[in-house]
């Protein structure tokens, strides 16, 4: 009796092997794209450990919000352009640009003499960090069976969780012992070590033709959208740069129109009547984007209030994003495990009262000059909110697509997410030099901001279902 042998059969059952993200055939690529996402993980969360030190070191306090803003708000931009680009030949080139555009970034930041020079390079940093996702997501449709496209979606999450635990301690330790400087040029290395892993992939990449639905002539590209996210983008950066200056009539009338082309942007960019919280999807998207801006608005400054309202030191003071990654992973995997027992639109709404929650205790503890922990533990609720809430805005928006609008959705719920949370921070660096010049508490007024953001979000979330 002849049996099947041979790498494409079991020899006993004739049934195919099973197939895995380390077998030899994607080992390589998953090792890379592991790496790459940690490693802009990483780099998030060491930067939001030593921005504080570097900001007081360039002088530049007045531009803090911007470095949080600026690649936010570019990184639309660069996922528009990515997706078009790879839509016509393919993610290869789209991710070695986006590779060395982030990899330039952390170059100039490295070297910035001043703060201007710092946030050109954030603003590079954004670019291509955006770009890189975007990238990823289309290689993992080229190289990885549908069958293991959710472990490796899975593998993308995990990758920020050894950031969180190890990321700000080390990046503290790191500008202790080199200089904050080396926190970002430390990290191109890491960058071009797991670019070398994936670059077969890249090589053996195919460029999408007629044949398989691509459209290599460019015709239908969406070029609209791509020039309302750099209107988005630079109207966001402006409102920071006019409306954190000593008022002028001139220099307010600037930062109003920069404000109004910000909505007037996201209006093309999003479904009809999200910025008005219609029922059902427009709601789900507003509510991704208020989750977003409510609570990186606290991530900005809760490093920098516990060192400043509480002198700890950076290495002490990131222990709250520690925290906060664990505790997010950990409510992400419940809010999973329960499934359909609990609905998407009672997970958002959980999501969106715990954030608002914690980022109001976060603003009683700065008026009250509450203990340390007080301060950490409120951070860290809104963490937990995030990881229920959020991941549900996305299964949300999925099910109420077709096939005519998915990729519109997925790239808007994207948009609300990235330019929610940049101008949430432009106007927060605005209330804070404002704060500061009236003589008041700008931590206590940016929390304060940052809750009234979180409360539109938990009225958007009780309108999401349809």
């Amino acid at each position: 009796m002849t049996t099947v042998t041979g790498t494409t059969g079991d020899s006993t059952t004739g049934r195919a092997p099973r197939e895995r993200l380390l077998s030899p055939t994607y080992a390589a690529t998953t090792i890379g794209m592991f790496a790459l996402i940690a490693f802009v993980a990483f780099e998030a969360m060491a930067v939001t450990t030593v921005m504080p030190t570097v900001a007081r070191a360039l002088d530049g306090e007045s531009l803090y919000a911007l470095t949080f803003a600026a690649p936010l708000a570019c990184g639309v931009l660069g996922t528009v352009a990515a997706g078009t680009w790879s839509d016509r030949r393919g993610p290869a080139l789209p991710l070695v640009v986006a590779m060395v555009l982030f990899s330039a970034g952390l170059l100039v930041c490295a070297a910035a003499p001043t703060m201007e020079v710092l946030l050109a390079g954030r603003v590079l940093q954004g670019l291509g960090g955006g770009a890189l996702t975007v990238g990823l997501y289309v290689l993992v449709g080229i190289v990885f069976p549908p069958a293991l496209r959710p472990a490796v979606f899975a593998s993308f999450a995990a990758a920020w969780v050894l950031p969180a635990l190890f990321g700000p301690a080390l990046a503290a330790l790191v500008a202790d012992a080199l200089g904050w400087r080396w926190v970002f040029g430390g990290a191109v290395l890491l960058v071009a070590a797991a670019a070398l892993l994936i670059a077969p992939a890249l090589r053996s990449g195919h460029r999408p033709d007629v044949a398989d639905g691509g459209d290599p002539s460019g015709a239908g590209a969406p070029r609209g959208s791509l020039a309302w996210a750099g209107v988005a983008a630079v109207a966001v950066l402006a409102l920071e740069l006019l409306g954190s200056e000593p008022g002028t009539p001139l220099l307010a009338a600037g930062a109003v129109v920069a404000l109004v082309l910000v909505v007037v942007s996201l209006r093309r960019l999003l479904p009809v009547g999200t910025l008005v919280g219609r029922r059902g999807l427009p709601s789900v998207i507003a509510t991704r984007g208020l989750l977003s801006a409510s609570f990186f608005c606290a991530e900005a400054y809760i490093v920098y209030v516990l060192q400043e309202q509480w002198g700890l030191s950076p290495g002490r003071a990131g222990i709250a994003l520690t925290f906060v990654g664990i505790t997010w992973a950990s409510a992400s995997q419940a809010q999973a495990r329960l499934g359909g027992r609990v609905s998407d639109v009672t997970a958002m709404r959980v999501g969106t009262a715990l954030v608002l929650a914690g980022v109001g205790a976060l603003a009683v503890s700065v008026e009250l000059h509450l203990p340390a922990l007080v301060t950490g533990a409120s951070y860290v609720l809104a963490g937990a909110g995030m990881g229920f809430g959020y991941p549900r805005t996305s299964v949300a928006m999925l099910a109420v697509s077709s096939d005519r609008d998915r990729g519109f959705n997925s790239s808007a719920l994207t948009i609300a997410d990235s330019l929610g949370a940049a101008l949430a921070l432009s106007v927060s660096g605005v209330v804070f030099a404002a704060s500061e010049r009236a003589g008041t508490d700008p931590f206590l007024a940016v929390f304060v901001l940052g809750g009234m953001i979180a409360a539109l979000g938990v009225a958007a979330a009780a309108r999401t279902r349809a």
